[in-house]
């Protein structure tokens, strides 16, 4: 017999082993998302955003240029923010873009970056727990209904899984005689001071904190997180070292998920991963997507008023680094 030239012989030992499927649909051809934003002009900013910016007499304008003064005279900070990038395998952009968004649309930035660490200081030791109308997160989550994620495999698997039983069979729901709020999850259980806080230089949520808690502690050696313990987690959004960690965290798992769900690579579009950072949920976004690009015409994703912004601002936040 005639022997196979390597690549076939690989293919036909593939499909002995049942990796190929005979007859299987090939995946899609990833497709590499360009720069800039698909919007020519800027989504409308919601209106919390608005009053909050007002209430503070200021201006998105000045917020953001505050902001980049930051970055543009802490060489430490700068520095901090390129190292956990290529740690975590991503372009600094991505990381310079969120801290931007969310310091001229949801909070203003400090002066100098040994704010964030005193700021972080004041809530070392601090006594306070995630819970709800007196039941702790611990409790809640042993309740049977959060049984189907018990062989969950990982931090981020764990904590989507419980979200999704929380949207499921509690948002908005009265069972065992306690009415809970239609409200997120992590609104509700994981912020104790009053809802829609976050914390820090990369304004992480406690619950995404914990989603990323393993991730973190194997990229960065951070010790993990446990929602047993509130204060630890916020000193670990409130700390920039890990809040920078959780950031970089949070972001790669938005381009690993684009890739591997919608076959989209979004690395080179910073608008859209800061997007992804702002409104959350990119494992379900990325699936939405593929659904859309498999029954038609293919799209890309499209960033919201927050992620334009970085794109508009590309050329200037590209100067920084």
């Amino acid at each position: 017999m005639r022997k196979l030239v390597p690549a076939l012989a690989l293919i036909t030992a593939l499909i002995a082993l049942g990796l190929i499927a005979a007859g299987a649909p090939a995946r899609a051809e990833m497709r590499v998302m360009p720069e800039g934003n698909r919007n020519a002009e800027q989504p409308s900013v919601p209106g919390a955003s608005v009053r909050r910016t007002k209430a503070g007499k200021s201006t998105f304008d000045a917020k953001y240029e505050k902001v980049r003064q930051l970055l543009a005279t802490d060489s430490k900070l700068m520095g901090k923010i390129k190292s956990t990038a290529r740690a975590y395998g991503i372009d600094p952009i991505h990381m310079v873009g969120a801290i931007v968004g969310e310091h001229t649309y949801n909070v203003d930035a400090y002066d100098r970056l040994q704010s964030y660490y005193v700021k972080a200081a004041a809530y070392a030791g601090n006594s306070f727990r995630f819970a709800y109308d007196g039941e702790s997160i611990a409790d809640f989550v042993d309740r049977p209904q959060f049984s189907v994620c018990a062989g969950k495999k990982g931090s981020y698997a764990l904590w989507s899984c419980r979200e999704g039983v929380w949207d499921k069979d509690f948002r908005g729901e009265t069972v065992g005689g306690t009415s809970f709020p239609n409200n997120r999850f992590s609104a509700v259980f994981f912020q104790p001071f009053y809802a829609g806080q976050t914390f820090g230089l990369g304004q992480i949520n406690p619950l995404t904190a914990l989603m990323m808690t393993d991730t973190v502690a194997r990229v960065s050696g951070y010790e993990r997180l446990d929602e047993n313990s509130a204060a630890d987690v916020y000193q670990a959004i409130m700390d920039p070292d890990q809040s920078l960690a959780y950031m970089a965290a949070v972001i790669r798992h938005s381009i690993d998920v684009y890739r591997s769900v919608a076959d989209v690579d979004i690395s080179d579009n910073p608008g859209i991963t800061a997007t992804l950072y702002n409104i959350g949920n990119p494992d379900q976004r990325a699936a939405e997507l593929a659904a859309k690009n498999r029954s038609g015409a293919a799209q890309w994703p499209e960033e919201n008023y927050y992620g334009w912004l970085v794109n508009e601002k590309l050329t200037e936040l590209k100067a920084l680094l």
